[in-house]
C-alpha cells in the first residue's frame, strides 16, 4: 500500500470512528451526564488521570462537562435539597479534594455563607455575561463562587469545553478549570480544580433549560462540586437528571454564548479519555474577571 493510500485509509477510519461515537452519543443522550475533573489511578507503576465524560466527540464540537471524581475513601454527605428552609441556619462543608485533580489552591471559603449576593458577572473577551443568582436555594455554591472570585481564581482562565445536540444530545459551555489551555490540543483540559469540594444543593429546584448555570460534577459522583461550572445553551440539556447544582440563570450576554455555540468546536485527537473531554470551542472564551455582588 502506498503512503497516499495509507493516509486515505487512516482518514476514512478516523471519520468512521467519529461517526460511530456521535451515533452512540445520540442514542444514549437520555442517559448522558456531565462530569468534570480527574480521578487518579495507579497503573503499572504510573499515574493515569481519567475523566468521566459525556458522549463522543465529532468533527465540530465536544460533548459534556467535567468535575472532580469522588475519592474512594470520601464519605458521602447529604445534599441540600431545593428550596432551603432557612438559609440563615446553613453551615457549609468545604473539604479537601482528595481525587488527585490538579488544583490551584487559594484556601477555603468561610463556612457561614453570605446570603446577600444577587448577581455574578463574568467579564470575557467578548463582553459581560451576567447571571442572576439563586442564593437562597444554593447558598454554599454562591458562597464558594464569591470566595473564588474575590481570590481572582477565575481571572485569565479559558472556557475549555463545548457540547451541542449534534454530538452529545446536549448544549452547554463549560468553564472553571484554572489549568485549561482550551486549544484543542491539551489532553488534560477539564481536570483542574480549586482543591476543595462541597455538597450538592438545589437539586431539582431549577430545570437545565437554556440559560441555566450549574456546577460540573462527574456523572457517577455526588457532593463533589468544585470550581467548574457550565451554562446551558439549548433546551436539550433540560433532559438531564437533577444531579448538578443549578445556581442561577443568564440575564445578560446570551448573544455572546449563542455566537460561541454556533461557532462549533475543535476536536482534540490527544484527549486522554477518547471521548472529547478536552475539545474546545472554536471561538475562544477568555474569562478576564468574575465578580459576585
Amino acid at each position: 500500500m502506498s503512503g497516499e493510500d495509507r493516509q486515505s485509509q487512516l482518514a476514512r477510519e478516523h471519520k468512521e470512528r467519529q461517526a460511530q461515537r456521535a451515533e452512540q452519543a445520540r442514542k444514549a443522550k437520555r442517559n448522558t451526564f456531565i462530569g468534570a475533573g480527574a480521578a487518579v489511578a495507579v497503573v503499572a507503576g504510573g499515574v493515569v488521570a481519567a475523566t468521566v465524560l459525556l458522549g463522543g466527540g465529532g468533527d465540530s464540537t465536544n460533548t459534556a462537562v467535567a468535575s472532580p471524581a469522588p475519592s474512594q475513601s470520601a464519605t458521602p454527605q447529604p445534599s441540600v435539597s431545593a428550596g432551603v428552609a432557612d438559609p440563615a441556619s446553613v453551615t457549609c462543608d468545604y473539604r479537601a479534594d482528595t481525587s488527585g485533580s490538579p488544583a490551584k489552591k487559594v484556601g477555603y471559603p468561610p463556612k457561614k455563607p453570605n446570603l446577600k449576593p444577587k448577581t455574578m458577572t463574568i467579564t470575557t473577551n467578548h463582553g459581560d455575561i451576567v447571571i442572576d443568582l439563586a442564593t437562597q436555594a444554593a447558598p454554599c455554591t454562591v458562597n464558594s463562587l464569591a470566595f473564588l472570585a474575590k481570590k481572582n481564581f477565575y481571572d485569565n482562565t479559558k472556557c475549555h469545553r463545548l457540547a451541542t445536540p449534534e454530538n452529545s444530545g446536549l448544549g452547554l459551555l463549560q468553564c472553571g478549570d484554572p489549568q485549561a489551555k482550551a486549544d484543542g490540543k491539551n489532553p488534560t483540559d477539564g481536570q483542574g480544580s480549586s482543591g476543595y469540594v462541597f455538597n450538592d444543593e438545589n437539586l431539582g429546584g431549577m430545570p437545565y433549560t437554556k440559560g441555566t448555570v450549574a456546577l460540573a460534577q462527574a456523572g457517577d459522583a455526588s457532593n463533589q462540586n468544585g470550581s467548574q461550572f457550565w451554562i446551558s445553551l439549548s433546551d436539550e440539556t433540560a433532559q438531564l437528571q437533577p444531579a448538578y447544582t443549578p445556581f442561577g440563570t443568564v440575564s445578560k450576554g446570551m448573544e455572546i454564548l449563542e455566537k460561541v455555540f454556533a461557532g462549533g468546536w475543535i476536536t482534540n485527537p490527544d484527549d486522554i479519555t477518547g471521548d472529547g473531554g478536552s475539545n474546545a470551542p472554536k471561538i475562544p472564551v477568555l474569562i478576564k474577571d468574575v465578580t459576585v455582588s
